[in-house]
């Protein structure tokens, strides 16, 4: 794990999307993260020591979805499914799929494995199955505020977690979508899927796949940021109640950060720090994982807190 110095940092932008607005300054206390997302052979030893099942694994209770068709009550995961063209970006279902067997063991179906992808970032988690990883490894998912410092890497609102461009001087700084989303990927970061963690360089922190890569799990029900003018600098915000519902599902919805493989200058510009969006937590799919975190209650012998 990496050492994030507490501190107070400008969370949030005002020059993006609505839900990150408007930027405010939190302080949060320091803590451990992972260095990089939790991989596919991290979560094999702790299914191998538990025993646990994923949700993927396991045919939904169709008493939790009223009106749902006994012929979809199956075991499964949505995965990423390229058209071959142009298509309208208002309708995701243009590119996802709810596989039949698709999990964290077979990310692209049942006909697929892990076998090559050890080193890759563990998908087809729900929020549940994070959590029940962090609380089995003596850790926990950490709060978005957590999160957005730790992607920051000591950089006082900066665009991207490594500073104001994307690719430096044309250099990939994380795996993202290049070219047209969701048909042409020109693949200049070298990845159609998710990345072997530690693929790309740290950021200021000495993290890796803060941005890109795969979404990421935190423990805050969704809300949208407090509005101008909160007239104190919160320490350690944390949205753990009942909040997030969805108003379609009735199901809640957590934050996920960080955006993934999939994110795009054409349709999702979420490769940034101050990105965020609303996840129901039964949801798994290829390109949402997670990492943890370990808090202190005394400040870390690595030094004071500072501010960015």
């Amino acid at each position: 794990m990496v050492f994030v110095p507490g501190g107070t940092f400008l969370m949030g932008s005002d020059r993006h999307y609505p839900e990150e607005a408007p930027a405010h300054p939190v302080t949060v206390d320091g803590f451990w993260m992972d260095r990089t997302p939790v991989t596919n052979a991290q979560f094999a030893r702790f299914v191998e020591e538990t025993g646990y099942v994923t949700e993927a694994e396991r045919p939904p209770d169709p008493r939790a979805y009223p009106g749902i068709r006994p012929e979809m009550v199956y075991a499964g995961s949505l995965v990423f499914s390229p058209p071959s063209g142009p298509v309208n970006l208002s309708d995701p279902l243009r590119w996802w799929r709810f596989v039949r067997g698709a999990n964290w063991r077979h990310p692209l179906g049942p006909d697929s494995s892990i076998d090559d992808l050890l080193e890759h970032p563990v998908v087809h988690v729900t929020w549940a199955d994070a959590l029940a990883y962090a609380r089995w490894a003596g850790k926990d998912l950490p709060t978005e505020a957590e999160w957005e410092r730790a992607a920051r890497g000591g950089l006082w609102g900066a665009e991207y977690a490594w500073g104001d461009e994307l690719e430096p001087d044309g250099r990939p700084m994380a795996n993202v979508w290049q070219g047209e989303f969701p048909w042409q990927n020109l693949l200049h970061d070298g990845w159609f899927r998710t990345s072997p963690v530690g693929a790309f360089p740290p950021n200021g922190f000495g993290l890796h796949d803060m941005i890109g890569n795969v979404w990421e799990w935190t423990a805050d029900a969704w809300t949208y940021h407090p509005p101008a003018g909160t007239c104190c600098t919160p320490r350690n915000p944390r949205r753990d109640g009942p909040d997030g519902i969805d108003p379609l599902s009735g199901i809640q919805r957590k934050v996920i950060k960080g955006g993934s493989h999939l994110c795009a200058p054409n349709y999702c510009r979420r490769y940034r720090p101050a990105a965020r969006q609303p996840q129901t937590v039964d949801t798994s799919s290829s390109h949402i994982g997670f990492r943890c975190v370990v808090r202190l209650s005394t400040r870390s012998p690595n030094g004071p807190e500072h501010d960015e």
